[in-house]
């Protein structure tokens, strides 16, 4: 029965705000409803132009390389110049990347999505299952952004370690030209970043709705509850709604996370804190003789998952994903295509770990 529902979810984008998304809620409500769940939704606004908040800083970065780099070898300059330039303009990209990026500083119209929200019982709920519906395609996969990352957060330390030796005197050029290419470099893979064409989500995270929903079909418990997401992709938008509504209850529940469980790779449980940790080392016998190896770490820098906020809301909170890096090379892209993906083992996990 889950086959079928995620079949038809995968037979078009489901990016968030867009009527496509409306048509994936309406086949999951469908589903949960036959099989005995209370479906209500938790509408919510977004700004796309979420997305650009790691364009615009990559933007800033380069231009704050340009103005730096002739007062880090310009020898009539004052050495405190060049510091006060980088500092002022990267820390106003970083500022302005994270208010875009949060929402803070919104840019243009925003966009009505919503949250799932799945009970059977009256009772309180002490588990959240928790997986992201929307799906979107960007000009960069999630291994470009994670490379991005990296190269940013390499340029920002060159060139502040370049500014804080300018302080002794002026530099010569070959010492500071490995900054300048380093900064427009970085720059220019952050601007990648913007949406571009559409993605099915087969893998992100068309295979984490499969487990969930796999779960639902097997679980029995009415305390646990089922928490379908949206606009994750726009920066865990759904999930830090949903975080707000649960409140301070969010310390009593705990939260399991479904996102991208691909046909290969190592099986992973992702936690945030020690509260995590400890859920992930109750978790990982129960997946255990499913075939891939299970593994226990923190969430990579660069990744952000939908545990996260609920883990910050006080929540014991682990994602399951299984990837591996070439993976991470089709999701955020249009090649995130269903054709060749198996969801056997996404559906098995999902199975493996409904409450008795």
């Amino acid at each position: 029965m889950a086959r079928r529902t995620i079949e038809a979810l995968l037979a078009a984008p489901r990016e968030a705000g867009t009527p496509a998304a409306d048509a994936a809620r309406r086949l999951a409500t469908i589903h949960l409803e036959g099989l005995g769940y209370r479906v209500t939704a938790q509408p919510f606004r977004f700004h796309p132009s979420g997305l650009l908040g790691f364009p615009l800083l990559g933007a800033g970065l380069v231009l704050s390389t340009l103005l730096v780099t002739p007062l880090l070898v310009l020898p009539g300059v004052a050495g405190w110049g060049a510091a006060a330039v980088w500092l002022a303009g990267a820390g106003g990209s970083v500022l302005l990347g994270l208010g875009v990026g949060l929402g803070r500083l919104p840019l243009g119209e925003s966009r009505e999505d919503a949250n799932l929200i799945a009970v059977r019982g009256e009772g309180p709920v002490s588990r959240w299952v928790v997986a992201h519906l929307d799906s979107k395609a960007q000009g960069q996969s999630m291994a470009g952004r994670l490379v991005a990352v990296w190269v940013v957060g390499l340029a920002a330390a060159v060139l502040t370690g370049l500014s804080v030796a300018r302080l002794a005197g002026a530099l010569p050029w070959w010492l500071a030209a490995p900054g300048l290419l380093l900064g427009v470099l970085a720059g220019s893979l952050a601007g990648r970043g913007r949406l571009r064409g559409v993605s099915a989500g087969a893998r992100d995270n068309g295979s984490g709705v499969a487990a969930a929903l796999a779960l639902a079909e097997a679980c029995r418990d009415p305390a646990t509850g089922i928490c379908l997401t949206g606009a994750e992709e726009f920066g865990l938008v759904g999930a830090r709604a949903f975080a707000r509504r649960l409140g301070a209850a969010a310390a009593a529940v705990e939260v399991l996370n479904f996102d991208t469980l691909d046909q290969e790779g190592d099986l992973y449980l992702v936690a945030h804190d020690g509260r995590g940790a400890a859920l992930a080392s109750r978790l990982e016998p129960r997946l255990r003789g499913l075939g891939p190896t299970v593994r226990r770490r923190r969430l990579p820098i660069g990744i952000l998952v939908d545990s996260l906020p609920l883990a910050q809301a006080g929540a014991p909170a682990v994602t399951v994903g299984r990837l591996t890096w070439r993976t991470l090379g089709l999701i955020h892209t249009p090649a995130d295509r269903p054709e060749g993906l198996s969801l056997e083992l996404a559906e098995a996990v999902g199975r493996a770990l409904a409450p008795n």
